[in-house]
């Protein structure tokens, strides 16, 4: 006779109240689900600690306004963080994780909102490690079909991500471990989940977000890391060029940190730059 097993529950948070994520929670006529009118920050725990949400949380503040949604006052990072180690403690996911922030114009009307009202979700799934630099470089090429416009939506993190999915097909059968995508100027603005930095003679080179690109949360503290460490970073456009004639490149996002490039086209790269950056991120994480 078989024994029921006891199956472990795994919350969210819904507007501040703890949920299992079994409980119907979310309206079928969620804007969000209809129309992609959400934001979202992934948010990276490592050793315990959350790292940059102040980042996050600003970067998401501006993309509501932007999106013309109301902000709550106790919208705030302190809120925000007590939420977030509250859901950690109840699914135990720690000392790595991942969390996911949502915010969503509350339901109502078609394209157009009866209200700026806005609803948020948070998630948390455990990580295995702190950041860890990938061992084999990635194998990557261009995505072409379908150019990113560069305007006020470019840089937030919109729920609207039929581009990247678009992209992530085609590396799929490209058989490609990630793929860059070009913005409507020609240029290449970022990968399909991080930012891009191109190392030459110990120079560091990323597309400015003039270019279209995600205001990623990882390529601010890069960049930081990188004037405190004295090495030189231009924001200038990247182009097939720039890519064939660097040392390395490597991508940042902030649940995995920098994942190194080995091969673009016919070029191949090294990653003791990347390496570096990573060593340095795991020290703030102490």
């Amino acid at each position: 006779m078989l024994k029921n097993k006891m199956v472990k529950d795994t919350y969210c948070i819904l507007n501040g109240h703890l949920i299992s994520i079994y409980e119907p929670g979310v309206a079928f006529n969620n804007r969000a689900f209809r129309y992609g009118d959400s934001l979202f920050e992934s948010i990276r725990l490592c050793n315990n600690k959350l790292m940059f949400l102040k980042d996050h949380i600003a970067r998401l503040k501006l993309g509501m306004t932007v999106l013309r949604m109301n902000l709550p006052a106790e919208f705030s990072s302190e809120n925000i963080q007590e939420l977030i180690i509250q859901l950690l403690k109840h699914n135990t996911h720690a000392p790595n994780a991942r969390i996911r922030l949502t915010v969503f114009r509350n339901e109502g009307g078609y394209y157009t909102p009866e209200t700026n009202d806005i609803s948020f979700l948070i998630e948390s799934e455990e990580l295995p490690t702190i950041y860890e630099l990938n061992q084999k470089g990635l194998w990557t090429d261009i995505y072409a079909d379908i150019k990113k416009p560069i305007n006020k939506l470019s840089g937030i993190k919109s729920g609207n991500g039929l581009l990247y999915v678009m992209a992530g097909l085609a590396r799929q059968s490209m058989k490609l471990d990630e793929c860059f995508l070009i913005n409507e100027n020609g240029s290449i603005c970022e990968s399909i989940s991080s930012n891009i930095f191109v190392v030459k003679n110990g120079t560091i080179y990323t597309a400015p977000l003039t270019e279209g690109c995600v205001a990623g949360v990882m390529r601010k503290q890069i960049m930081s890391i990188a004037t405190q460490s004295r090495i030189l970073t231009f924001e200038s456009p990247l182009t097939v060029n720039t890519l064939m004639n660097g040392d390395e490149v490597f991508l940042t996002n902030c649940i995995r940190g920098i994942q190194w490039v080995g091969q673009f086209k016919q070029q191949f790269y090294t990653n003791k730059m990347a390496q570096l950056f990573t060593d340095k991120l795991n020290q703030l994480t102490q």
